[in-house]
Parts: C-alpha cells; sequence; structure tokens
C-alpha cells in the first residue's frame, strides 16, 4: 500500500476534516480515505434504490407538496 503525506492543508479545512472525523468516529486518516474513495470509486445506485432514498427522505419532511400556481408564484417572487 501507498503511503501519502498531505502538507500545507489550509487551517479550515483541516478543522472541516477534524469535525468529520469527530461525526464519523475515524481517525484522520481514515477518514481521508473514505474521502478518496468516496471520489474515486463512487457507489453505482440502482433507480429501484434511488427511489427507495427518496420516499424515505419524503417520508421524513412534514412539508405538503406545492401545485404549480404556488411554484410560479415563488419562482416570480425570486425574480422580482
Amino acid at each position: 500500500m501507498a503511503t501519502v503525506t498531505f502538507k500545507n492543508i489550509p487551517d479550515d479545512l483541516y478543522e472541516k476534516l477534524k469535525q468529520a472525523t469527530a461525526a464519523h468516529h475515524r481517525s484522520v486518516n481514515s477518514e481521508l480515505i473514505y474521502c478518496l474513495e468516496k471520489t474515486f470509486r463512487p457507489t453505482r445506485i440502482s433507480a429501484v434504490e434511488l427511489a427507495e432514498k427518496a420516499a424515505l427522505l419524503r417520508s421524513r419532511v412534514s412539508a405538503t407538496r406545492l401545485d404549480v400556481d404556488e411554484i410560479s408564484a415563488a419562482k416570480a417572487q425570486g425574480r422580482a
């Protein structure tokens, strides 16, 4: 396995990395490997899995569906 050294990491980026390591209970090294894998080895997801995830997320939101008129009004308001 290869060894890589990261130098001159901006302080704000390193702080975000440290926050991610704490949130995911991983070391800095493990978090970096995870980020690299997610970037360079993306996992393919089927349309069925994607639809299931979307349905799960929708079930967690307590918002009502917008109709076409409400969407058009919001767009017009944003352009004003």
